[in-house]
């Protein structure tokens, strides 16, 4: 179960990972479904935060000649992240799109516990699919 932490907390963060694949490795091998979807959630969504907190962090360099982001992209970003809103974390378990959305909270100072609440949500029912697929189609692949 702490592999499957670990692999959900890093998937989740910058690094790359395949957390749904480890946890349908592990539903195969019988570990119990709930305890495998709040460890995967617990796992993702605390990798998500550290992101957030990047965010938070990154702000105070927005003005040094390093930073990632012009001034011009960064009032861009802003404009379309106050656009779609904070649901927009609802998108966090996106691959690629998902980390993005949730530095730019940490950036746009999201108070911390609106974004737990759409990243757990997000992370959670990404975690409750991937198991009902894996009940679905895996099953008979995971008796042989």
């Amino acid at each position: 179960m702490l592999s499957l932490f670990l692999v959900a907390l890093a998937s989740a963060t910058l690094l790359p990972g395949g957390s749904e694949v480890w946890l349908a490795r592990l539903w195969c091998l019988g570990e119990p479904a709930v305890t495998l979807w709040v460890v995967a959630t617990a796992g993702n969504t605390l990798g998500s935060l550290v992101n957030v907190a990047m965010g938070r962090y990154a702000r105070q360099f927005q003005h040094r000649r390093w930073f990632p982001a012009s001034p011009k992209s960064l009032a861009r970003a802003e404009r379309w992240y106050h656009k779609l809103g904070e649901a927009s974390l609802l998108l966090s378990w996106v691959p690629v799109i998902g980390d993005p959305l949730t530095v730019l909270a940490g950036l746009f100072r999201l108070p911390w516990w609106r974004a737990f609440l759409w990243i757990v949500v997000a992370k959670g029912a990404r975690y409750a699919i991937v198991l009902g697929l894996a009940n679905q189609w895996l099953l008979p692949l995971c008796q042989a």
